[in-house]
């Protein structure tokens, strides 16, 4: 399940923390590409989250073990990798970064990045698998616009084999299957010794903390726009006003 489109109308553009985010990983992973092999892993080594570097066995406690909490944020194991985060953060990110202000959601992303990281080492502690991108941040991005705005609709492609299908499922809807899909797994994974692939802890502390956080972060002296329950994803006129009437919801 893949989120495609949203109906939430954006007050202030252009999203600059989210532009911001997605150049500065963009960067990063140039940067990346072009290493030799041998550079390249001592990069990630030093600048990806290594649990077992802050809890395990490999522990030094160095101001350096801890700056990979947000550094690994930005980057990332290939172009699917980053593009699919970069697509996910584009969908959510704007109507949030228009609630909270361009500084306030560059720090919140931040703070869900370091939480995700801080629940994957935590889960993981004797792991030596550089853990890197954007998706425990991006979960927490994910928890705090399923709480700003529930009613939202959605568009999520779910493919059937090869075949890519289109649904419309409401925010608070999508993020409750999404959380589900991670703690399922997450759950499964305690206690087993293959610490690679998902790092499924990082996008539940991720979306947990953004969840918690939105409500604390939000700026209460803007108002927006109403909003409506029955809003579909092609609800809206060009100019931003919505079709038909309806009752608001905001």
């Amino acid at each position: 399940m893949f989120p495609w489109a949203d109906t939430v109308a954006r007050r202030y553009p252009p999203p600059v923390a989210v532009w911001s985010v997605v150049g500065i990983s963009l960067l990063a992973f140039l940067y990346q590409s072009g290493l030799p092999p041998r550079a390249l892993n001592r990069f990630l080594f030093d600048f990806a989250l290594v649990p077992s570097r802050v809890f395990g066995q490999l522990r030094l406690i160095a101001p350096s073990d801890w700056t990979p909490f947000l550094t690994n944020i930005f980057l990332h194991a290939g172009w699917l990798h980053l593009i699919l985060n970069m697509w996910t953060l584009w969908i959510f990110g704007p109507a949030v970064e228009d609630r909270l202000g361009p500084v306030r959601f560059a720090l919140f992303y931040l703070f869900c990045g370091v939480a995700a990281g801080l629940a994957h080492a935590l889960a993981n502690p004797d792991s030596v698998v550089p853990a890197l991108g954007a998706s425990g941040a991006i979960a927490g991005v994910i928890g705090c616009y399923a709480r700003m705005f529930p009613a939202a609709r959605l568009v999520v492609i779910v493919p059937i084999l090869v075949i890519p299908l289109f649904f419309e499922i409401s925010a608070l809807g999508f993020a409750m299957i999404w959380f589900v899909m991670q703690l399922i797994p997450g759950l499964m994974s305690l206690g087993d010794t293959a610490t690679g692939g998902v790092a499924w802890w990082a996008h539940i502390g991720g979306f947990v903390s953004g969840w918690l956080a939105s409500p604390i972060l939000r700026r209460p002296a803007v108002t927006y726009r109403n909003y409506y329950r029955d809003e579909g994803i092609y609800g809206f006129l060009p100019d931003g006003r919505r079709k038909g009437k309806g009752n608001p919801w905001i």
